[in-house]
């Protein structure tokens, strides 16, 4: 899918939003980042609907970015750089089908890359890769205030002890990547 002559669209589940939004949001040649839901059989979805695991849902960011600053491929190295792609329904002590590794391909071109980019990763990660591939879904954007969270929100619990962390090693092992 495009959005316009210069940007592309990815969409990304990498257990919680907020970490993935809050290192994308970093990332040079992306446009806008926007947290949200698809995946699931329930239209407009609320936050405590896919909390509940009952929607099929998965928490993912939509992102906008520039393919000729960053590739669709580097989008994905980042992406296997930033959550643990070998736990099923999970990233951390989050735990649930709404916390799952997935991609949602845009195009042919996209589903192509990605099967490229997983099998590359297989290589990397010492269990198999769980991270599922997927044509496009219906997407729901989440809520206003889970839009931009980790900064509107820095000393909250789960973003200091989560989010940041990896929000740093981003910053220290992805440089080449920073805006």
């Amino acid at each position: 899918m495009t959005t316009n002559a210069t940007t592309e669209v990815a969409v990304l589940g990498g257990g919680c939003f907020w970490c993935t939004e809050a290192v994308y949001l970093e990332v040079k040649g992306v446009a806008k980042v926007e947290s949200g839901y698809t995946g699931g059989q329930q239209p407009n979805p609320t936050y405590e609907q896919v909390c509940s695991g009952t929607t099929g849902h998965a928490e993912v960011v939509r992102l906008e970015f520039d393919p000729s600053v960053i590739s669709y491929r580097e989008i994905l190295e980042i992406f296997f750089t930033i959550h643990d792609p070998t736990t099923l329904n999970r990233q951390g002590n989050d735990v649930g089908t709404q916390y799952r590794s997935v991609i949602y391909y845009q195009s042919p071109e996209q589903e192509a890359t990605a099967r490229q980019v997983i099998a590359e990763m297989a290589h990397v990660w010492d269990a198999p890769i769980v991270t599922e591939l997927s044509p496009a879904q219906p997407y729901y954007k989440a809520e206003d205030y889970h839009q931009n969270y980790f900064a509107q929100h820095p000393l909250q619990g789960y973003c200091a002890f989560v989010v940041e962390p990896k929000v740093a090693k981003f910053r220290k092992t992805q440089t080449r990547f920073l805006k």
